[in-house]
């Protein structure tokens, strides 16, 4: 088994849970933050998140606890196995006297795929910083 390496990203978010879940599951909120998707929270439910960088990638939901927790596998097919990624995100909302301490871990980031694994540092900052846009925006 080789080793593999996460990237992990925690965030203090001034909401409750639930308004946070809804940017987290909702395809239309989804597309705003992160990517457009075809993403229903549902055990087993095959989706794409489609990047403005013209990649996609081949994701399926693997558990989903509402308002707590949300994890599916993040996959992206490449020919250049530095690039060819299998991996799993998952979402844990914990309530704090601030609002949600959101965590993100994105998992399986093989030793030789150090520019991949930059890249989902480098990525996950800005996608936190628009989805705390978004949930100050939404109802």
């Amino acid at each position: 088994m080789t080793e593999t390496r996460s990237v992990i990203v925690e965030r203090e978010m001034p909401h409750p849970p639930e308004k946070l879940w809804r940017a987290l599951t909702q395809p239309h909120l989804i597309a705003e933050w992160l990517m457009k998707n075809d993403f229903v929270p549902t055990v087993g439910h095959r989706f794409n998140l489609s990047g403005d960088w013209g990649g996609v990638l081949d994701c399926e939901v693997l558990a989903v606890e509402p308002n707590r927790s949300l994890s599916y596998s993040w996959d992206f097919a490449h020919d250049d196995p530095a690039y060819a990624l299998k991996s799993v995100v998952t979402f844990t909302l914990t309530p704090s006297p601030k609002g949600t301490h959101l965590r993100m871990e994105q998992v399986g980031f093989r030793p030789e795929q150090k520019q991949a694994l930059g890249g989902a540092k480098a990525g996950w900052q800005q996608f936190f910083a628009k989805l705390e846009e978004v949930v100050a925006r939404a109802g």
